[in-house]
């Protein structure tokens, strides 16, 4: 599903050059519930951007399902990023006076989908995600939980393959936290996503069904948790 060969990114700040990834390589299989923790400034945002076609590597090659993607243009990385992959962001950047409704329909209005079609599908994922009932209320009369939940149902909305989430439960409270990661385990478990989560909250992290380690924007541990699992010590 996804493979990293050599990813390097580096920033040129004065005379200094910072590696915020230096030479990773990495593989998540098809169906993958992935961690990624690390201190803050290791590169671990770094690297889920730079799976997600946000963020153009120095060097290195990123492949989703056989397609290099920072071999695409802009404009095809984006169509395909649309088509493939969806995002939750720890600050939600939900619009405040839309409604609930009207945040998950975004993606797929932007993607030209009919209106009518844009409800429908935007009327299940909130369901899925146990928010039906507050499809109308604006996202600013909603608790930071349901915020995150309109969020994740905002990055499943267009039926993608892959699901990047960055710190998805940083803003909340235990109990909320480990809510959302309930429902991000159902969607892998039922929908069969491939999930990869950025977190500093190593509890939540083994929640998942691997962790990868990354400090100083290296690869240091990829552990995988289910019974039977293997581990890679780099």
């Amino acid at each position: 599903m996804i493979l990293l060969k050599e990813v390097t990114k580096v920033y040129e700040i004065g005379d200094n050059r910072v590696f915020a990834l230096n030479d990773v390589n990495l593989e998540v299989e098809t169906g993958g519930f992935l961690a990624i923790v690390g201190p803050s400034g290791s590169g671990k945002s770094t690297l889920l951007y730079t799976i997600g076609g946000l963020l153009t590597p120095t060097k290195g090659d990123v492949v989703i399902n056989g397609v290099s993607i920072y071999r695409l243009t802009s404009k095809e990385r984006a169509k395909f990023r649309r088509e493939n992959v969806g995002f939750i962001f720890q600050t939600f950047e939900l619009i405040p006076y839309l409604t609930a409704l009207e945040n998950v329909m975004l993606p797929l209005f932007l993607a030209g989908v009919s209106s009518d079609e844009q409800q429908r599908r935007a009327r299940d994922v909130l369901d899925k995600v146990g928010l039906a009932k507050k499809a109308f209320h604006k996202a600013i009369e909603l608790s930071v939980g349901e915020q995150q939940r309109v969020a994740v149902a905002r990055g499943i909305v267009n039926n993608p393959a892959i699901l990047l989430a960055d710190e998805p439960t940083g803003s909340l409270d235990q109990k909320t936290g480990s809510e959302i990661m309930q429902i991000l385990r159902e969607l892998h478990e039922i929908d069969r996503l491939t999930i990869i989560i950025v977190t500093h909250n190593l509890r939540l992290a083994k929640l998942t069904d691997r962790i990868v380690e990354i400090i100083d924007g290296r690869v240091i541990l990829d552990r995988y948790l289910n019974e039977g699992g293997r581990m890679f010590e780099i």
